[in-house]
């Protein structure tokens, strides 16, 4: 099918792209690069995100002119919005974890078509990984397929990242059901560990942005699971604003459950 195989080649560009991308990061890496401070102080960036989203706009544009932009690190605009396929970029998703010599960072590159993930990347150096994955094309680690997460163990509570703020939200007692898994920097290589298996569900706090999650949402629908909001439904990317409320990330048949134990929302 065409569609199809333009997401492969699609991935090829991605997937080298992402792994410049990688080394332009390790060479920043733990060689006490240059940061400074966005977001009111709260969101680092250093050189390495400038430079890594300066080389990946270059290359992937370049292959694919036609198709629209948005990135953490890119001064946003409505071109994006007229496109029916838009690369979806984090230059370095775990910033703080990278600038403080942490390994649990990646590039993270994904490529929606009408609002949904088609083809995403993961490049994690400093752990050895790269992830990658397209539509109707499996999801890989270091490329070696994922399975397709079954989400059958009924006698052992699930294995879940639930942020504090989102644990504020739930049931009393709901999360004294659950095996209570801590947060980690990057939310893409934590969504990721849903698709591997790793995690049986990650909540994710509301304020993430498209850019943390494009790439790894393909992952996820590659292997049975899903992204959803608080009412179940499927995220759409290429939205005017980028933020996003409460989500979660879980395999299909347990999605439902587990929105269950948050408390009803008051009209949201």
């Amino acid at each position: 099918m065409p569609e199809i195989e333009a997401f492969a080649d699609d991935v090829k560009i991605m997937l080298e792209a992402s792994r410049l991308a990688a080394s332009i990061a390790m060479a920043h890496f733990r060689q006490d690069p240059e940061v400074w401070y966005k977001n009111e102080g709260r969101s680092p960036v250093s050189e390495a995100d400038i430079a890594i989203d300066e080389l990946l706009k270059k290359i992937l544009l370049d292959a694919r002119p036609d198709y629209g932009w948005l990135s953490e690190e890119t001064r946003d605009t409505e071109h994006r919005l007229g496109r029916r396929r838009v690369f979806i970029v984090d230059p370095i998703d775990g910033t703080r974890a990278y600038v403080a010599g942490r390994p649990d960072w990646c590039v993270s590159v994904g490529l929606i078509e009408d609002g949904r993930p088609v083809a995403g990347v993961l490049a994690a150096p400093a752990r050895g990984e790269m992830w990658h994955g397209r539509l109707g094309g499996g999801a890989f680690l270091n490329d070696v397929r994922l399975r397709s997460g079954q989400g059958d163990v009924p006698d052992a509570p699930l294995r879940v990242a639930v942020p504090d703020v989102v644990a504020a939200q739930m049931r009393p007692g709901a999360v004294a059901g659950l095996d209570k898994v801590a947060g980690a920097p990057s939310l893409a290589l934590k969504v990721a560990a849903v698709a591997q298996g790793e995690l049986d569900g990650v909540y994710i706090r509301p304020q993430s942005s498209e850019w943390d999650l494009a790439a790894a949402d393909t992952l996820l629908g590659e292997t049975g699971h899903t992204l959803v909001d608080k009412a179940g439904a499927p995220m759409i990317y290429n939205a005017p604003d980028p933020s996003r409320g409460l989500l979660l990330a879980a395999a299909r048949q347990q999605a439902p459950g587990l929105l269950a134990l948050l408390q009803p929302c008051d009209g949201h």
